[in-house]
């Protein structure tokens, strides 16, 4: 069974995602970040795949991807870095790991070969925000399936509730909820969100919602967590490593300083 169906059997709440970008702040942290996450409370880890023109993502998540290829990352070498985890032991199995990236670098890379690479590698679940769900329902479901490979789509506060229950019907991880239609890193005042939340919780939606965007403290992420399944955090967590000397001890810092109110317990 996938790692993320089966964390979403086992906790039903206050789940806490973290993305990085791998590569960042150095070629080889990815493993060392992979490894602080898992053994500090995250329940999900999203890798963040770099690329040169991230559309929707902050200054802070762009300059990490531009530092990133500029170390040498590559979709090859992150899939390396992801088996060195499994096959020297240090990967946790009850963690899930999602790659997330843009359709250009996949496409470029082969999307069935990349599939079935990140299948073998011990990938969880794959977010490309700017795969339409239409060209994925025709083009691309059966690989992932035949993979078991989730994918795992995104919707905003714009998204019309018929297209949230057509990407509820496709999808079979969890659906992102993005708190607002800004870039990655920017401020959220959930108070002013409550009715778009409220709006999915109503809707009783086949898969869980993670909200993501704007997530950056204890507070923001008790507050997405009434909500919502869990939340997701970024921006905030790649500022806290940007310059570490220690990953572990600041991963761990960050972690505990979020899940300080016992809200993954």
């Amino acid at each position: 069974m996938n790692r993320i169906t089966t964390l979403f059997e086992r906790k039903k709440k206050n789940l806490l995602s973290i993305y990085f970008t791998a590569g960042f702040p150095a070629l080889a942290d990815t493993e060392l970040v992979l490894e602080a996450l898992q053994k500090n409370g995250a329940d999900i880890i999203e890798i963040g795949i770099p690329y040169s023109d991230p559309l929707a993502d902050g200054p802070v998540i762009q300059h990490s991807s531009m530092q990133a290829l500029s170390n040498g990352i590559s979709i090859k070498k992150i899939f390396e870095q992801i088996r060195n985890m499994h096959e020297h032991g240090r990967r946790k199995e009850s963690v899930p790991y999602i790659l997330m990236g843009y359709l250009n670098p996949v496409m470029q890379y082969g999307l069935e070969k990349f599939v079935e690479e990140a299948k073998n590698s011990g990938i969880d679940g794959l977010i490309l925000p700017d795969l339409p769900i239409d060209e994925f329902d025709e083009n691309y479901r059966d690989i992932f399936e035949k993979n078991n490979l989730k994918c795992i789509f995104l919707v905003t506060p714009e998204t019309a509730e018929a297209r949230i229950r057509q990407i509820d019907a496709l999808s079979s991880g969890f659906i992102y909820a993005v708190s607002s239609s800004a870039i990655t890193g920017s401020d959220t005042d959930f108070s002013r969100q409550e009715s778009y939340f409220k709006r999915l919780e109503k809707m009783s939606l086949l898969n869980p919602i993670m909200i993501g965007f704007g997530i950056r403290d204890a507070a923001t992420f008790n507050a997405a967590c009434k909500y919502a399944a869990g939340a997701i955090i970024g921006t905030a967590y790649i500022k806290a490593i940007e310059t570490s000397i220690d990953l572990e001890a600041d991963t761990a810092g960050f972690l505990n300083a979020i899940l300080k109110a016992g809200m993954t317990g």
